[in-house]
């Protein structure tokens, strides 16, 4: 049984062998059905891993079985829930409302995909739920659970293709 993990909004992070601390969504922790676009809240639920996308000018490949994909200066996620495309990476530039994952800062150096709202898409139930780095202070995420970087890379190596990740209340 691959290992599974759980953020809860206490700040804590925690799987087999491993706790760390974790800040999750700015609008605190609501049910999936309750989740909605915008609201910076993160979705309670079981979510399954996905891809982790990192910045190769920044930092060495994580070690992981999951699957890894080099970031580039052209790469968004679809926010738009009108947006065929809605909740899928995107190629910059893109007319439609998108986050760039090619950022100055730091927080998208090592982005884990959680599998939330892809199987299907539904229009405004929230998008781009990723498990990433944290800011230095630990400001509130707009709905995603934020690690210290040394952290995440950790936690990778822990961490197989079935893993999930439980954001709990």
């Amino acid at each position: 049984m691959s290992p599974k993990f759980t953020a809860t909004p206490s700040g804590k992070f925690s799987g087999p062998g491993f706790t760390a601390r974790c800040v999750l969504g700015k609008g605190g922790v609501v049910a999936a059905s309750q989740k909605r676009e915008g609201d910076g809240a993160s979705p309670a639920g079981i979510w399954p891993v996905r891809n982790v996308f990192f910045r190769a000018d920044r930092i060495d490949p994580p070690v992981t079985s999951l699957p890894l994909v080099p970031l580039k200066p052209y790469d968004g996620w679809c926010d738009d829930p009108a947006h065929r495309l809605y909740n899928r990476p995107v190629s910059l530039p893109f007319a439609a409302s998108h986050e760039k994952m090619w950022r100055d800062d730091h927080v998208y150096d090592v982005v884990v995909e959680l599998g939330y709202n892809d199987d299907p898409v539904e229009a405004g139930r929230g998008s781009a739920i990723f498990l990433h780095v944290a800011r230095p202070n630990y400001e509130p995420t707009e709905g995603c659970i934020a690690l210290d970087l040394s952290d995440l890379l950790a936690v990778l190596e822990l961490m197989e293709p079935d893993s999930e990740i439980e954001i709990s209340f």
